[in-house]
């Protein structure tokens, strides 16, 4: 496996790889590789000639007093477990590789949705992913990108940027992977003590409740938001943030649920903050 620092040396290993009539598979990573990450490794290795890693833990999506500093790194383990799923090319800029100029000069502006959910809890927090996203998809040229769907606003708004910005770069989007209990994996799951891991499994548990509610009929947005937040606030050592019910294409809340839609949760256990989401499908 190669390890690429710098952005031009990256640039060119991948026109290298195109101009050899390769196909191009990129999974971009912050490190701290858990079985979710692997998966993403996987599904990449089955379908593309050659597979691109990045890992960078990013400065710009993190805001005041979030852990940017404390957040889990071990780059050796990393680069260790990418080699063993057959990553070809690993990708670890330096900030200044990846930044430039400090504070950066231009941004990606994630438009209305980027205030809302996550956008509201975190401000500032999506123009710093798709930022760096924009910047990494550009340096790689046309492949296909990996994201998990447990991130799944972070998701539709890459999806956006790629399509609006019209980057060469389809967005493959790849199921959460979840601890035996429903959990979805996290780097931040480390944070837990082991009392905070099995009550953290209500975040799953609410969803899942959601999503049968929905193929047993229920179609009130409103009446599932309730129901899935009550179930969280049982639990004394969860702190909900926010509940919401969006349409899967348009992100907007609908009025009812006719067609597919994601349930979104947010809630801290303990100091740690969690995210969660399910599809749900009233076909």
């Amino acid at each position: 496996m190669e390890v690429i620092r710098e952005a031009d040396a990256y640039r060119e290993r991948m026109n290298a790889a195109r101009s050899n009539g390769a196909s191009v598979g990129l999974v971009p990573t912050m490190g701290a590789f858990h079985a979710g990450h692997l998966a993403l490794m996987e599904r990449a290795r089955k379908e593309d000639d050659v597979v691109a890693l990045s890992i960078f833990v990013n400065r710009l999506q993190f805001g005041e007093g979030e852990d940017f500093e404390r957040y889990p790194r071990n780059e050796e383990a990393d680069l260790g477990a990418a080699e063993r799923a057959g990553v070809d090319v690993a990708f670890v800029p330096t900030e200044k590789e990846m930044l430039g100029a400090e504070p950066a000069e231009i941004t990606v502006d994630p438009g209305p949705l980027g205030d809302r959910f996550e956008g509201a809890s975190r401000p500032g927090h999506f123009r710093g992913v798709l930022t760096v996203v924009a910047r990494l998809l550009e340096l790689t040229g046309r492949s296909r990108a990996y994201f998990g769907e447990k991130d799944f606003q972070q998701l539709h708004l890459v999806r956006s940027m790629v399509r609006d910005l019209a980057i060469d770069t389809e967005i493959v989007a790849c199921p959460t992977v979840r601890e035996p209990g429903g959990l979805a994996l996290s780097s931040r799951n480390a944070y837990l003590g082991e009392h905070e891991l099995d009550v953290a499994g209500v975040l799953f548990e609410s969803l899942a409740d959601g999503a049968e509610r929905v193929r047993s009929g229920e179609r009130d947005p409103q009446v599932l938001v309730a129901e899935i937040a009550r179930t969280i606030a049982a639990h004394d050592a969860v702190r909900v943030d926010y509940v919401a019910i969006v349409d899967e294409e348009t992100f907007e809340e609908p009025r009812e649920i006719d067609r597919p839609a994601r349930a979104l949760v947010a809630a801290r256990v303990g100091s740690v903050r969690l995210i969660d989401n399910v599809r749900l499908d009233p076909s």
